[in-house]
């Protein structure tokens, strides 16, 4: 009996010193879209640019749109291709991010969006709301262009049942 106490206790200690396994959940993001073509608009009460960096700080109340997509948080930081070309490399949005698009919503603390491949990868307490569902972790990384993508870090699921979800 005393081995199986010591083996349980190993058993025990050796997978809580084990790391755990992050969660990973693919999601399809059908309405949480944007086209690639579209222009980029960006709106905010302050604009600090420079062009040897080739970098736009956009803070207070920025919103950014392409397309169907509203991107807001406090404080955006554009990074321009170095070919000067003018061409939007990546955009990213800091302070607590709102992404949005027809009936879906994500909000997390940081929010990087690639316009060339419309890859957005948003962090921190990230909750994305489809309807009357949310999924909630730690990264989601999308696709705009294909509607698809992935959560990860400790994710969780909210699905109404079906009486609640026909009330909306």
């Amino acid at each position: 009996m005393p081995h199986t106490h010591l083996l349980a206790l190993g058993l025990a200690a050796l997978l809580a010193a084990a790391p755990a396994a992050a969660q990973t959940t693919e999601i399809s993001l059908g309405g949480l879209r944007t086209d690639p073509d579209a222009p980029v608009q960006i709106t905010a009460d302050r604009l600090e640019a420079d062009q040897d960096s080739g970098t736009a700080v956009f803070t207070g109340d920025v919103v950014v749109i392409q397309g169907q997509m509203v991107m807001a948080a406090p404080r955006v930081e554009v990074f321009y291709a170095a070919d000067g070309s003018g061409t939007l490399e990546r955009v990213h949005a800091t302070g607590g991010v709102t992404l949005t698009s027809d009936a879906e919503a994500a909000e997390g603390e940081d929010a990087v969006y690639t316009p060339a491949d419309t890859t957005v990868v948003m962090t921190g307490d990230v909750l994305l709301t489809q309807g009357t569902t949310t999924l909630a972790g730690q990264m989601l990384t999308a696709d705009l262009s294909q509607g698809t993508g992935v959560m990860e870090g400790r994710v969780s699921m909210l699905i109404p049942a079906e009486a609640e979800a026909g009330q909306d």
